[in-house]
């Protein structure tokens, strides 16, 4: 099986999905107000390892990629959307605004500690969105 695109010979360089993949966990590593230290120790790996992967100079193995998706709180396919017009390659599908609002409200549902807490949450949606 072959890749499209530059460097043929080195399947194991990283490409310009790579890059994109870095992009957006650095995107939304931020958003979620994490630091590199924090997103790394809930991986298991060094800040360094993750600085790599954000950056595009090392590739996400596909257990990685899973580990990645988890800890975000997105879908592996999230991570492959670009923005729309940024000059992306016809098979790398675009995002939404809403998917990317529910996904970000799916990661901090997902983080809550107890029952009681998830709850509240609960009912704070659902209070917000009989308002709209």
């Amino acid at each position: 099986m072959s890749r499209s695109g530059k460097g043929e010979g080195s399947s194991r360089s990283p490409t310009d999905v790579d890059r994109l993949v870095g992009a957006n966990v650095r995107r939304l590593r931020a958003e979620r107000s994490q630091t590199l230290a924090d997103l790394a120790a809930e991986l298991g790996i060094s800040h360094q390892q993750l600085q790599k992967y954000e950056t595009g100079a090392n590739r996400l193995s596909a257990g990685m990629l899973c580990s990645v998706a988890d800890a975000l709180g997105v879908s592996i396919e999230y991570l492959f959307r670009t923005e729309a017009g940024a000059g992306s390659k016809p098979n790398v599908r675009r995002h939404d605004p809403l998917d990317e609002l529910r996904s970000e409200g799916t990661y901090w549902l997902g983080r809550a500690q107890s029952e009681q807490t998830l709850r509240q949450m609960v009912r704070v949606l659902k209070a917000l969105s009989a308002n709209s």
